[in-house]
């Protein structure tokens, strides 16, 4: 271990993604430990880091716009400041870590971190794709010194697919709960709908894209609609908005659904839904589960690889349900809106997600010296 060397790390994210997340509840805890961090970024993407600066925080931003040209620029990097520790996300990045430091000579220890399930991407990606994909995961992962997912599903996609060592395979839950956490789901709200004698709300939040698969929960509350009185709000943004909007019309439902579009603090949404319903065709380890169990709300997920039924598998068959089956949401949904499980044992299944907890073992794949335990 050393404190003079700085620990790096390279993401390239949409700015409002899991990832970003990840990035924001990582940075403080990492910076408890005393190593000089330095986030590299890439322009026009986020992480966006905290102003103003954080005391042993650099951000360093690569001189490209795009992934595809960073492999230069790391290397330069690489060789000018020498770090002791590298961790990239992404497989261009990832792939681009691998090249640099056998190129720049660099004794850097570099892990790399997958978040989403390789075989669920597969029938996204078509055959061809996937192949090259697997090919070139092949070749650069098994060099990596660790490889960080945040789901036992997709870690074993990592070992069977891309020939990771097990023994280098490292599985960490998303970071999420932190003291900020629990302060931003207790912010007032001001939505109409979340009047105290008000009708039950059920809350969906992410992307407004295929993978979501909001078409499937607009039918769900379509079906829950004919015998339960509620309301549907989504939080998120995306292309496919305005088919769903058009979906909600034919539906008869547009009255009773509201798209909110991206809040900076969707907590207090969470926290006051009666039900968090997730419809994803797949996931690597949803972090929207994790945060709506930790405000006490009943979730209903589709039992899509791979994070969902990890998470949810101590509720049993009333939480998890089918891809693509609306009748089979609608009636669970209805289930936990008539018979809701104590928010006490909601909340203790986010243990794992402690901020604190996954910084620790974060560190101790990218030291591998797990020095942080005696912290």
């Amino acid at each position: 271990m050393n404190l003079r060397r700085p620990v790096a790390m390279l993401f390239a994210t949409s700015g409002h993604s899991g990832v970003d997340r990840v990035v924001a509840n990582l940075l403080p805890e990492l910076l408890d430990y005393g190593f000089p961090l330095e986030l590299l970024t890439i322009g026009g993407h986020g992480p966006v880091a905290e102003t103003p600066p954080v005391d042993g925080l650099t951000v360093r931003r690569l001189p490209v716009s795009t992934k595809k040209l960073v492999l230069f620029p790391l290397i330069k990097y690489l060789r000018q400041r020498r770090p002791q520790a590298l961790i990239t996300a992404n497989h261009p990045l990832n792939r681009a870590a691998l090249l640099a430091r056998r190129v720049s000579g660099c004794p850097v220890r570099l892990s790399i971190r997958m978040g989403m399930s390789l075989s669920a991407q597969q029938a996204a990606m078509g055959p061809r794709r996937a192949i090259r994909l697997y090919r070139s995961m092949r070749r650069w992962y098994p060099g990596a010194d660790a490889v960080i997912a945040p789901s036992h599903g997709v870690g074993e996609d990592l070992v069977r697919i891309a020939g990771v060592d097990p023994q280098r395979l490292h599985v960490i839950r998303n970071p999420i709960i932190n003291p900020s956490f629990h302060v931003a789901s207790n912010a007032p709200l001001e939505h109409p709908w979340f009047a105290p004698d008000g009708v039950p709300v059920i809350v969906a939040a992410g992307s407004l894209e295929p993978r979501k698969d909001f078409p499937t929960l607009l039918r769900a509350f379509a079906a829950l609609r004919q015998g339960v009185e509620c309301k549907l709000v989504v939080l998120g943004e995306g292309k496919e908005r305005g088919k769903l909007e058009a979906l909600a019309r034919e539906l008869g439902i547009s009255r009773d659904v509201d798209f909110v579009g991206h809040v900076e603090n969707p907590y207090p949404y969470m926290k006051q839904a009666a039900v968090f319903a997730l419809s994803s065709r797949r996931e690597g380890a949803s972090a929207v589960i994790v945060e709506a169990l930790a405000c006490g709300t009943p979730v209903v997920s589709t039992d899509c690889p791979s994070g969902p039924g990890e998470i949810l598998a101590p509720l049993g068959d009333r939480a998890l349900v089918a891809v693509g089956d609306h009748e089979a949401l609608a009636n669970a949904i209805g289930s936990m809106l008539q018979k809701p499980p104590g928010a006490e044992g909601l909340i203790a299944l986010t243990r794992e997600h402690q901020a604190s907890l996954a910084a620790r073992r974060y560190l101790d794949a990218m030291l591998g010296d797990n020095s942080t335990r005696q912290r």
